[in-house]
């Protein structure tokens, strides 16, 4: 089960950019933005990503991996009800941008608390179901973010993170193992 938690955390960030990547000309229609416009609304995204990927190290040191992870997925369903309520190209793209940094660490962390719930013999295969469940949702990603946006509307793209972030964060909440942050452990 923490198995399944954290691939379905760690697939926030897989589904979002799929979804938003289909969602693109309905919003640019919306919007009545440029092609050189809409791109910001990846952009932003990505460059998020890149900024802040690199941190995730001394912030799961510090906050402790659990406490990022699921603190993670809060900001990330909030910013995706931000970036779905939107009005404006400049709203979204400041939206995007904190959706951004908050998916930053689902994947790194994710993967570390597959590392450490399998002994060693067993992450080689759980690493490759790992991968499987990561490329499940990269490749259902298109299809529901087009689904909800001829059917229903762009906005839904981004709504739908959060049902799936909310059994995600219950998921990692009652079945991660709780850390403690470096700056509390004491030396040995």
């Amino acid at each position: 089960l923490i198995f399944v938690g954290v691939v379905l955390g760690a697939n926030l960030q897989v589904l979002d950019t799929t979804m938003a990547t289909v969602a693109l000309p309905r919003i640019q229609g919306a919007l009545s933005a440029t092609q050189d416009e809409i791109a910001w609304v990846l952009a932003s995204y990505l460059i998020a990503v890149a900024i802040f990927m690199p941190l995730v190290g001394t912030l799961s040191e510090r906050l402790g991996r659990r406490r990022l992870f699921l603190g993670t997925i809060v900001g990330f369903c909030i910013a995706s009800m931000f970036t779905g309520a939107a009005d404006s190209l400049f709203e979204i793209v400041v939206y995007r941008f904190l959706q951004g940094v908050f998916a930053s660490p689902l994947v790194p962390i994710s993967q570390s608390f597959v590392f450490d719930t399998f002994p060693p013999e067993k992450r080689g295969k759980a690493m490759g179901w790992w991968l499987l469940g990561m490329m499940v949702g990269a490749m259902s990603g298109p299809a529901l973010g087009g689904y909800l946006t001829e059917c229903h509307s762009w906005r839904w793209a981004f709504y739908i993170n959060v049902p799936i972030g909310i059994v995600a964060l219950f998921m990692g909440w009652r079945l991660l193992p709780a850390d403690r942050p470096r700056a509390e452990r004491r030396p040995l």
